[in-house]
Parts: structure tokens; C-alpha cells; sequence
């Protein structure tokens, strides 16, 4: 069966946001603008955070790495997407569709746990504040980081390796503007059952497992800052939740749009809208939600700029 796949299909067409031909010179600007952005806001948190040592603390280690994957996942979409905008034959080879669809799926699992690390980081520093320097030490943090990495890529791998194992033998076209899950199950020609059941409880298992523990955290926050006797103390542990609550409602509330629907036409064409907000928009954003609503961050921006104008 995978001699099968590589010799029926050997590229995929990928028929990306519309196929109306007017509007790709407009897209190709307004996407190119959105990726630009991105890449500029994340490699200057990335810097920044490396660069001030006030920034060198467990929050902000989270912080780099959660910007460094958004840019990473960005990335792995948009270089082809744009040159598609201006091609007229939009094809991607079935090698690197597949190579696509497992460093997507690995990023954004691992964005789900950088997310759920960070808000464990706040639940400890609000909640344990006095065990914070030993629960979160430098061993813990890199320990922190490495398994969203590790169990992001196990399991793209699996789901790869799952998708290897359907046949290809018709159409070529994928309804999407990337390699993604149901416009690729919608094109095979065998037995889809195992492929969709393993789509739907890895989607399922990862998106309710990580979101519980960002809400059981913030439970745990809240209840804590509420019992804070001063306005002010109560002011200041919010806003240390802020930027990330916000994060996460723009992430996972289009995710769960996205992944919890069975594969068909319709939910391919929804899917497309829902994708552009957590491939483009999200990591785009993510970057200004945590430097304009962190004082730390402004700071650190500030400092840059008076560096700047005195050299």
C-alpha cells in the first residue's frame, strides 16, 4: 500500500483560499503584510528576551520558546502559500505535503503544551510563591520546554505515519491552503476509518488535556488573587494572566472550531477560515498581547529604544 501511494500520486494541487484570480495579487499583499509582521514581532521578542536580563526569569524562557514556535508553524505554511498566490499551477509534491501535515501537527501540539506550561508557571508563582525559585528551576524549566517539543513530534510522526498508510489512486486536488487533515482524508481511496478515529482522539485528547489544565490553574489563580487583601496586589497578579488568558482564547477557541467536526466539503471550506485566525493571526498577535499588556516587556522595549537614540 505505500509502494501504492507514491506511485498513484506523486504531487498534490492545493486550491488554496479561492480561485478567484483577482484576488490573489490582493492576497499575496495582505498576507505577505500578516507574515511580516509575524516574523518581525516574534524574532524581536525572541532577542529581546535574550538580550535583557531582567527578562531572564522562568516566564519569559516559556515566552521565547512559545514565540519561536508560532514562528516556526507560520512558516511552514505561509513561503508557499504566497508563491501560490502568484503561480497559476499550485502544486506541492506528495513528499513534502507529507512533510508539511507532520512538522503542522508537531508545532501545534507543542503550542498547546507551551501554552499549558506557561499557565502551570503562573500557578506556581502566584499560588507557591515562596516555592517558586525551587519548583522552577533552571533543570525544571529546560524540562518543561523539551516535552512539548519531544510529544509534539511523537505524535506528528504517528499521525503521518497513519496518513502514509492510505491510497491516493484519484483525485489530486486539496481543498485547502496547506496539507491538512480532512481535505487529505476526503482524497483517499481506501478504508479512511482508522486515520479519522486516530485524527479525532489525538485532536480531542491533546486540545481538552491541555485546555483542563490551563483552567484548572486558573482556578486555582483566581481563587488565590481573589483572596489578596490589597487592590493593588490584586491588580498586579492580574495582570500577569492577562496577556496569556488572551492568547489562549484567540488559540484554542478557533482550534476547537477546527478539529472537533468529521472531514467533509463543508467543513473544509469553515475549516479554511478558522485556519487562517491560529496559522496567521494568533501568532501575529501573540507578540504585541504580551508586550503591550506587560510592563516588564515595555520596559525592556523602552530601554532598547534610549539605547538606540543615545549610541
Amino acid at each position: 500500500m505505500l509502494k501504492n501511494n507514491y506511485t498513484a500520486v506523486t504531487e498534490f494541487i492545493l486550491l488554496g483560499l479561492t480561485d478567484q484570480a483577482e484576488l490573489q495579487p490582493v492576497l499575496f499583499v495582505v498576507f505577505l503584510v500578516i507574515y511580516l509582521i509575524t516574523v518581525l514581532g516574534n524574532v524581536s521578542m525572541i532577542l529581546l528576551i535574550r538580550s535583557d536580563s531582567k527578562l531572564h526569569t522562568p516566564m519569559y524562557f516559556f515566552l521565547s520558546h512559545l514565540s519561536f514556535v508560532d514562528l516556526c508553524y507560520t512558516t511552514n505554511v505561509s513561503p508557499q502559500m504566497l508563491v501560490h498566490f502568484l503561480s497559476e499551477r499550485k502544486a506541492i509534491s506528495f513528499l513534502g505535503c507529507l512533510l508539511q501535515f507532520h512538522f503542522f501537527i508537531a508545532l501545534v501540539i507543542t503550542d498547546y503544551y507551551m501554552l499549558t506550561v506557561m499557565a502551570y508557571d503562573r500557578y506556581v508563582a502566584i499560588c507557591k510563591p515562596l516555592l517558586y525559585g525551587s519548583k522552577m528551576s533552571r533543570c525544571v524549566c529546560f524540562s518543561l520546554v523539551a516535552t512539548p517539543y519531544i510529544y509534539g513530534f511523537v505524535n506528528g510522526l504517528a499521525q503521518t505515519i497513519l496518513m502514509l498508510r492510505l491510497s491516493f489512486c484519484g483525485p489530486n486536488k486539496i481543498n485547502h491552503f496547506y496539507c491538512a487533515d480532512p481535505p487529505l482524508i476526503v482524497l483517499a481511496c481506501s478504508d479512511t476509518y482508522v486515520k479519522e478515529t486516530a485524527m479525532f482522539v489525538v485532536a480531542g485528547f491533546n486540545l481538552t488535556c491541555s485546555l483542563a489544565i490551563i483552567l484548572i490553574s486558573y482556578i486555582f489563580i483566581f481563587s488565590t488573587i481573589l483572596r489578596i487583601h490589597s487592590a493593588e496586589g490584586r491588580r498586579k497578579a492580574f495582570s500577569t494572566c492577562g496577556s496569556h488568558l488572551t492568547a489562549v482564547t484567540i488559540f484554542y477557541g478557533t482550534l476547537f472550531c477546527m478539529h472537533l467536526r468529521p472531514p467533509s466539503e463543508t467543513s473544509v471550506e469553515q475549516s479554511k477560515i478558522v485556519a487562517v485566525f491560529y496559522i496567521f493571526v494568533s501568532p501575529m498577535l501573540n507578540p504585541f498581547i504580551y508586550s503591550l499588556r506587560n510592563k516588564d516587556v515595555k520596559n525592556a522595549i523602552r530601554k532598547v529604544f534610549q539605547r538606540k537614540l543615545l549610541n
